[in-house]
């Protein structure tokens, strides 16, 4: 569809591979260039939650009666909290839900496995459009997947309409619980992958051995010892070697937690950041050119000790996005906002050298409120 200058304004949500909370985010938009970000809040997960997400990741692997059980109540929660970040960010900018056009929601991935043709994100779509009476774009990732694609990363369009203005070659690098880098090059190509584990193995050593969701600062990796020849072997896998477009299941590199069994406290965070960093810089083997800068999202961009040891290894410019103007707890939640308006007017939200789609698709699937009511144009 050509461009009729139309402006949506939208909400995305997104809760990522960190399973730290959702992200709700208001923009308007015309699904191409124009982006306005109004507003955006958090939602965080308690504990228990946390840990029933945890539990029900790789749903087959586990007793498939009592497991989709466990998925359903989960699901149920985490809808019921994404109904209630809606409301709090429709409180916060005065906004009333008619005033809304389209509500871009990810859901929580619970099972990734492209090369099987899997991709399963929950989260009751229809439920939210009906308790917020607005339409709601879900399930983003299935169509891709379904034509041989990896469904993921899906960010890389957006990130390509922020960054008209910022000199490339540039490279968006977002590092949640699996770390993807968008490259941007000169002449406006667009080359996407994941990266390799980020924050999810970091996360999850620190949170057994402290209690601690994460490793503030990176203090702990900091003063611990890196045990080089484990992040060589981790090195060796396949994953890094493969070229092209690839995408990774948050549990991929749970191997790693036994690697690390016997070491420090210490010493397991600042070799799993090491991995983390390593996989980084090991990913320009897969771009055309070295980027000139990351700018960095995602959580992973608090972390001191893994951007000073980021800017160590890849020898240019490394900032968090805010450096560039961009609010980077909510980059992801405003891209699923923006990829519901592309995909209502028809426009692609993944490509050949993005998700290794077979060509330029859009994806996602709308549900319209029971109780339809006119929402503003």
């Amino acid at each position: 569809m050509t461009n009729n200058n139309q402006i949506y304004t939208v909400i995305g949500l997104m809760s990522g591979s960190s399973h730290d909370g959702i992200d709700a985010a208001l923009i308007r938009t015309d699904g191409y260039s124009k982006i306005e970000p109004v507003m955006a809040v958090t939602t965080p997960y308690i504990r228990d939650l946390r840990e029933k997400i945890s539990d029900i990741l790789n749903p087959r692997s586990q007793n498939s009666i009592s497991i989709e059980t466990r998925i359903k109540a989960v699901e149920d929660t985490i809808t019921r909290a994404h109904v209630a970040s809606v409301f709090e960010l429709l409180s916060k900018t005065g906004l009333t839900p008619d005033k809304i056009h389209f509500i871009g929601m990810h859901g929580h991935t619970i099972d990734h496995e492209p090369a099987k043709g899997i991709t399963r994100q929950i989260g009751d779509a229809q439920y939210l459009a009906n308790e917020c009476n607005i339409p709601v774009i879900a399930d983003f990732r299935s169509a891709d997947v379904k034509a041989g694609g990896q469904g993921a990363p899906l960010a890389p369009i957006y990130h390509f309409a922020r960054a008209d203005n910022l000199e490339k070659p540039l490279a968006v690098l977002n590092l949640g619980g699996v770390g993807n880098v968008t490259f941007i090059g000169e002449a406006g190509a667009i080359i996407a992958f994941d990266t390799g584990p980020a924050n999810a193995l970091i996360d999850d050593w620190v949170f057994k051995h402290t209690g601690q969701d994460f490793d503030t600062d990176g203090a702990m990796a900091q003063s611990g010892k890196v045990h080089q020849d484990l992040v060589t072997k981790w090195l060796n896998h396949p994953y890094f070697a493969k070229m092209g477009a690839k995408s990774l299941d948050r549990n991929e590199f749970d191997s790693c937690m036994k690697d690390v069994e016997g070491l420090s406290p210490q010493d397991g965070a600042a070799t799993l950041t090491a991995l983390t960093v390593q996989s980084i810089a090991k990913s320009i083997d897969n771009l055309p050119t070295a980027p000139k800068r990351w700018v960095v999202t995602g959580g992973g961009r608090k972390n001191v000790h893994l951007m000073t040891e980021l800017l160590n290894h890849l020898d240019v410019d490394v900032d968090p996005v805010e450096n560039v103007g961009w609010n980077g707890d909510a980059l992801e939640a405003e891209c699923f906002g923006y990829l519901a308006v592309r995909r209502f007017l028809g426009l692609p939200i993944s490509f050949p050298t993005t998700t290794g789609a077979p060509h330029p698709m859009t994806g996602g699937e709308m549900f319209e409120p029971d109780n339809v009511q006119a929402h503003e144009a």
